[in-house]
């Protein structure tokens, strides 16, 4: 079956998407370059403005376009997506985007915590708990600061294990999966150290996560994410149930 015969298959957003990203994939169309309106799209592949409205808003939530109030929609400057809605594995994205990662363990070892930590972990000030800091490299750029607390009680083994080989991440997805997830997400302006750490030029906002998980019945970790703030973008998806008496449209 031919690539035309394919597309009819496809959802007619679906099919706009498609014809989107062949463009910027294939160069024809550039970084900052106007893309067509909805309306345009619309035109083209005879279907409603609100199917095209969802293929521009899928792909600009996948970070291919950008949009402008008032002025159109571009193709965008790609950069790490930061899921704020989901865990995942620093390694795993930075492989996926055909980069070589690697990592500097700063810290790892047993502290007592401290009354912030213990509140963060439900556990009792005073109490042992792992502390660990790595630097996660791209191609060698530093692009996140991980500053983890980790529950003994959910990870006994976790002051043993090599982080130059397995990433704290992938580690606790075997060992103490998730079974709940909260995310605080705020702009900040790091520390000189952490600025150091990121090789930052001067002061330079950053995004930073704080991130609890829980492995029922422990809350397993409480983390710190710090990201360059120039370097990544934030992305969300949820789903929406339909309410009784809507209709969902493509």
């Amino acid at each position: 079956m031919n690539a035309a015969a394919n597309d009819q298959t496809l959802a007619p957003y679906a099919r706009i998407k498609r014809h989107i990203i062949a463009n910027i994939e294939s160069g024809r169309w550039a970084v900052n370059e106007q893309v067509p309106s909805e309306n345009q799209l619309a035109a083209q592949f005879d279907v409603s403005r609100m199917t095209a409205r969802r293929a521009i808003l899928e792909l600009t939530q996948d970070g291919m376009l950008v949009r402008s109030q008032g002025v159109g929609t571009f193709v965008a400057e790609r950069r790490p997506m930061l899921p704020v809605l989901e865990v995942r594995n620093i390694a795993d994205e930075i492989s996926e985007r055909g980069h070589r990662y690697s990592n500097r363990i700063i810290l790892l070892e047993r502290e007592t915590a401290a009354e912030g930590i213990a509140i963060a972990l439900g556990i009792a000030p005073g109490n042992p708990v792992f502390h660990s800091i790595l630097l996660h490299l791209d191609n060698e750029a530093a692009v996140q600061l991980e500053d983890r607390y980790v529950n003994p009680q959910a990870a006994p083994g976790y002051l043993d294990q090599d982080f130059s080989r397995e990433t704290p991440n992938a580690y606790l997805s075997r060992v103490a999966p998730l079974s709940a997830v909260e995310h605080t997400i705020e702009a900040i302006l790091p520390s000189p150290e952490v600025g150091a750490w990121l090789g930052l030029d001067g002061p330079q906002a950053c995004l930073q996560v704080l991130r609890r998980t829980w492995t029922s019945p422990h809350i397993a970790t409480f983390a710190r994410l710090i990201h360059p703030g120039e370097s990544y973008r934030l992305s969300g998806y949820a789903t929406v149930p339909v309410q009784p008496g809507q209709t969902a449209r493509n």
